[in-house]
């Protein structure tokens, strides 16, 4: 059984049909790209699948059951999470509080708890902290802990994001653009930590990239939209040579 099914999935906007008949499979520790033109539907699709938007058709199954019609709260207690293209993170609060926000996703305490302050609230409190400094080590953020998210490099922000995805435990990760303005050292250090974070979390990966190199390098299978359909999917290297998908990043030929 797939971790992920879509069947079939589409969005109206007005008269504007933006996604139309989307599917897709992922199973267990898979990394799948997604990849199109500018405006092809492919953060839309994301949307779709995080209940930013509900679908107007089709359904979404994840880990065995509907996830249509569920809000992004619900979506995310259910084991899925992202990251954005422009990246949301809460940047006047501390790096690693930013981390504990998701925490509460997996473990909380009651308002009765928080006032009286009962043993289940230093014990959640607890788990959550060594979550955070778990993620924090992992992430190489430990010494910016203190810091407000504002004050980090792009590129920690990048790294702090998805901790902070990371931290709600999902199993199915959903990257938005994650190399969207780093150089090209920081995409090649990118390419390597998103394996590793698939390898050492044991989860699966759908990665929305315009870099090519990138995606090619690290996706085990490619699906491919223009203006709001499927035209491609493959390997990396049946979509490379896919006529369909050369013309809708080069135009015809004339």
């Amino acid at each position: 059984m797939a971790l992920l099914e879509v069947k079939d999935l589409g969005i109206q906007f007005g008269g504007l049909k933006a996604v139309d008949g989307f599917h897709m499979e992922i199973g267990d520790n898979e990394l799948i790209g997604l990849i199109g033109p500018n405006g092809a539907g492919k953060t839309t699709v994301f949307n779709m699948l995080t209940g930013v938007y509900q679908p107007t058709d089709g359904e979404i199954l994840f880990d065995g059951s509907s996830i249509s019609g569920l809000t992004t709260y619900e979506v995310t207690k259910k084991h899925m999470a992202r990251t954005f293209q422009n990246i949301r993170l809460y940047k006047e609060m501390s790096v690693s509080d930013n981390i504990k926000t998701s925490c509460s996703v997996r473990r909380k305490y009651s308002l009765i708890d928080a006032i009286f302050h009962t043993g289940k609230y230093y014990k959640v409190e607890q788990e959550n902290e060594e979550q955070v400094q778990k993620l924090l080590k992992m992430f190489g953020l430990e010494d910016k802990a203190d810091l407000l998210a504002k004050n980090l490099p792009y590129g920690d922000q990048r790294r702090l994001e998805i901790a902070r995805a990371l931290a709600t435990e999902p199993k199915l990760l959903l990257l938005d653009e994650p190399a969207a303005g780093m150089n090209p050292q920081e995409t090649e250090d990118l390419a390597v930590f998103i394996k590793w974070i698939k390898d050492e979390f044991k989860i699966s990966i759908l990665l929305i990239e315009h870099d090519m190199k990138l995606v090619m390098g690290i996706c085990e299978k490619i699906t491919v939209l223009n203006f709001g359909k499927i035209i491609a999917e493959g390997t990396p290297k049946e979509i490379q040579n896919n006529p369909q998908v050369i013309e809708a990043y080069i135009g015809r030929k004339k």
